[in-house]
């Protein structure tokens, strides 16, 4: 499978071909509850596992030597045009801003930035896999490529980060219903606390009588939003 880019120069039409090289595995099932950025729910896992034709495990000769690493991805699941404008979740989910002021997946080439942290390498029968923490990627992602990370040029400390500084640090509190700590295990519930204290639901549904659902590896996961509380109410494995 390849993605076809189109670009013209002066008159001139021109055609790229951009093939997967890996794909990711985690417990992010659907988009519902996929962290906004990476790095935010640093205990879930992923592994990254490369297509046939990219399994030379010279590729990654080396890599183990970095900490961290970028990848350069498809939002596959999106549905719906980009516009030029979006509405940011941060704020509120009524104001609008331009689409390249924002990370919104909805952009004129549905092309993502990730920095993830690379734990380790694995052998599998199947060749080898990166065990990376972090990511902001759906289960089946399609990788595009993958570099690496590095803190000397790719960190910037005087950077600033317009209106998400404002917000960087709201956080909810995940509160367990004591019946649904029995079914998962402490990974599980550590995991979950990270990507529920995110509060995945709209910016701009206040109902707090509302009943949310969330898909997280084999468990069903329901939830309500109060204030800056997140009520977990049931978890089913399914």
């Amino acid at each position: 499978m390849f993605y076809v880019i189109n670009f013209i120069v002066g008159d001139n039409m021109n055609e790229i071909k951009i093939t997967p090289v890996a794909t990711i595995k985690n417990g992010y099932k659907e988009k519902f509850g996929v962290p906004r950025q990476s790095g935010l729910a640093p205990s879930v896992k992923s592994e990254i596992v490369f297509e046939e034709a990219f399994k030379d495990e010279n590729m990654i000769r080396d890599i183990e030597a970095f900490s961290h690493l970028w990848l350069i991805w498809g939002f596959s699941e999106n549905v719906g045009e980009w516009t030029p404008t979006v509405r940011p979740p941060k704020l509120g989910g009524n104001k609008r801003t331009g689409v390249f002021a924002t990370r919104s997946p909805f952009r004129p080439n549905s092309l993502g930035l990730t920095v993830v942290k690379l734990n380790g390498v694995k052998d599998t029968p199947d060749g080898k896999v990166l065990l990376i923490s972090g990511a902001d990627l759906v289960d089946g992602t399609p990788i595009f490529d993958i570099k690496p990370y590095l803190p000397y040029v790719d960190s910037v400390l005087e950077a600033t980060g317009g209106f998400s500084d404002e917000h960087k640090n709201e956080f909810s509190k995940v509160i367990f219903k004591e019946e649904t700590e029995a079914v998962i295990s402490e990974n599980e519930k550590t995991e979950l606390s990270e990507i529920l204290a995110l509060d995945p639901k709209p910016s701009y549904q206040n109902d707090s009588e509302r009943i949310y659902g969330l898909s997280y590896k084999d468990l069903s996961v329901k939830f309500r939003c109060e204030k800056d509380n997140i009520y977990v109410l049931k978890i089913e494995r399914v």
